[in-house]
């Protein structure tokens, strides 16, 4: 059996922002597919980055993660991870890289833990320990039950975990909180923060906003097998939103107004300094784009 060490996650050195994916002109048709799944994309991804997939169902998320991990072959275009194509790697590739898919896919009458120091045991280098990545995501109580017993949201954090095993240097992920109430969502965000923190390279497909605009250095916006932007959410939000910020603040009665004025030239703003002076402000804020109707707006189409 592999070795372990006692820790829920082990560092990895940060080497930098040389790139970990490299992607140029990627199309991939299904064989009894009639239109590709994914269209020219082009994509670039940094060692220590968690990079984001947003997009609804069917937009050829999943279907690029696969050509990445190498569980796909016959892609057009040129796709490199580390260098080298994925499924020109052989085994040394699955020693380096961790894989959670959206669907659980454990030994049913295993335990938590028997299904964990199994997958431990088919790595050739140092794991991690299987009750303390148990302890990190709630389910070291649940170590001895049969995997079958579990609920949705247990084998997902479960899937999670097992992706971590081998310290992997990138992460593949898809759709890590669904399914998750928000206490155990919250504690797998953590969890990916960390790694970004630690250096290691996170590509994860979702089609939540909150979790791409909480956890990702940059996100594709994906419709169609196509990239309709990419940036980082922030940059994504600021290039769409209203240069104008909405003062709430209390009237003569006392009641609640409020009013919107230009951001260039607030400083000379008579307008907005009478409040300023003459008020009792309540609230300032910037009228910054949501993501989601950023997303809207640049692809036609929702998430939903």
């Amino acid at each position: 059996m592999a070795q372990t060490r006692a820790s829920g996650v082990t560092p990895v050195p940060s080497v930098g922002t040389e790139h970990v994916i490299d992607v140029s002109d990627l199309t991939y048709t299904y064989p009894k597919g009639t239109e590709p799944a994914v269209r020219e994309m082009s994509f670039s991804v940094a060692q220590g980055e968690v990079f984001g997939f947003l997009g609804p169902s069917g937009a050829g998320k999943s279907t690029t993660q696969k050509i990445l991990i190498g569980l796909l072959s016959g892609a057009r275009g040129d796709v490199h991870v580390w260098g080298r194509a994925p499924r020109d790697r052989g085994q040394e590739y699955y020693q380096r890289i961790g894989v959670s898919f959206e669907l659980p896919n454990h030994y049913q009458k295993l335990t938590a833990l028997e299904n964990l120091e199994f997958f431990a045991s088919l790595y050739s280098v140092p794991t991690e320990d299987p009750m303390a990545l148990l302890r990190r995501v709630g389910l070291d109580e649940a170590a001895h039950t049969r995997v079958g017993r579990f609920s949705k949201g247990m084998q997902s954090r479960l899937t999670f975990v097992r992706a971590l095993l081998n310290r992997p240097e990138l992460v593949f992920l898809d759709e890590p909180t669904t399914g998750l109430d928000p206490r155990n969502a919250r504690v797998v965000k953590d969890m990916i923060a960390e790694l970004r923190d630690q250096g290691r390279t996170v590509f994860m497909t979702t089609h939540s906003m909150e979790t791409a605009e909480e956890l990702c250095d940059r996100v594709a916006f994906v419709v169609d097998g196509r990239i309709a932007a990419l940036d980082s959410p922030a940059e994504l939000k600021l290039a769409r939103s209203r240069r104008r910020v909405r003062v709430a603040y209390r009237g003569g009665d006392g009641s609640l107004e409020s009013a919107d004025f230009p951001m260039d030239g607030m400083a000379d703003d008579p307008d907005l300094l009478t409040v300023l002076r003459e008020r009792r402000v309540e609230s300032i804020h910037s009228q910054e784009a949501d993501l989601n109707d950023v997303f809207v707006e640049v692809t036609g189409r929702s998430l939903s």
